[in-house]
């Protein structure tokens, strides 16, 4: 099966974007799983066009929404392996109560937001995660605090927590196997360089600071406790993972799916 798709990324030359494509079509591959049993949900950015470039099922829907399409999706079909994909403006700013109670409430996705510290289809303002000071076309003066995604996560109850880099693809591989395949709420935040807008975050910026955690902690404290360290160095990895109750468990099983003929659904619909 060939996860390729007849049109090709139209990203910036060298965007960090390219090496996460690459990482998760490995992933889908090793994991050997078919077409039919991937759905991929997108916001609104660089990063949320991904579901357009890989050959799965996809859905893309409004700015901050794509893990909200995906609990849906999950919840009516508990079968289907379920990856929502955005960026840090889309997950952490416009998606935030969203990605809050995705956590909260341990839903069965893994969540990969593409994290370049900017937003870059809108050419360049900073993001809820822009480093303390970084000038921007809004923020002439410097940006303010930043928010801190793995902390958030570990406090608000995810159950997979970890962070990857784009410029190490076959890392970044092995952690989206991990939290593809971990039962509930599964979150990869992905440092991911924007090399037309960022100029302080670059490849070599992150290679010189970023060390590998040896495996996951065994408390929140404690992963919590590492998820602060930021600036001279920078940990990647899995910080926390644990087997918890997820929403699916909670709720009430879904009955059999009928199948229909898609022609004639969109023929009532019309």
């Amino acid at each position: 099966m060939s996860l390729d798709t007849w049109n090709k990324p139209n990203w910036c030359p060298g965007c960090g974007n390219f090496g996460i494509w690459n990482a998760l079509k490995l992933a889908i591959e090793d994991l050997k799983l078919t077409r039919e049993e991937v759905v991929m949900t997108g916001g609104i950015g660089c990063s949320s066009k991904i579901p357009y470039w890989v050959n799965v099922n996809a859905f893309c829907g409004l700015h901050g929404r794509p893990v909200s399409l995906a609990a849906g999706i999950k919840l009516m079909n508990p079968k289907l392996t379920v990856i929502a994909c955005g960026g840090d403006g889309d997950g952490y700013s416009e998606g935030v109560q969203h990605f809050i109670h995705f956590c909260k409430d341990n839903f069965d996705i893994a969540y990969f937001i593409h994290n370049n510290q900017i937003y870059g289809l809108t050419k360049g303002q900073a993001s809820p995660t822009s480093d303390e000071g970084f000038i921007t076309k809004t923020t002439p003066w410097g940006a303010f605090k930043a928010l801190n995604p793995v902390s958030t996560a570990l406090g608000a109850g995810a159950t997979f927590v970890a962070r990857g880099f784009a410029g190490d693809m076959q890392g970044l591989k092995g952690l989206m196997k991990k939290a593809i395949k971990h039962k509930g709420a599964a979150l990869v935040d992905i440092l991911q360089p924007c090399v037309t807008f960022n100029k302080k975050n670059t490849f070599a910026w992150y290679k010189e600071r970023i060390y590998e955690l040896k495996k996951p902690f065994k408390t929140r404290a404690e992963a919590f406790k590492e998820s602060l360290k930021w600036g001279d160095k920078i940990p990647i990895g899995v910080f926390y993972q644990s087997k918890e109750k997820t929403m699916g468990d909670h709720l009430p099983k879904p009955g059999k799916v009928k199948k229909r003929s898609i022609g004639k659904l969109l023929k009532e619909l019309m």
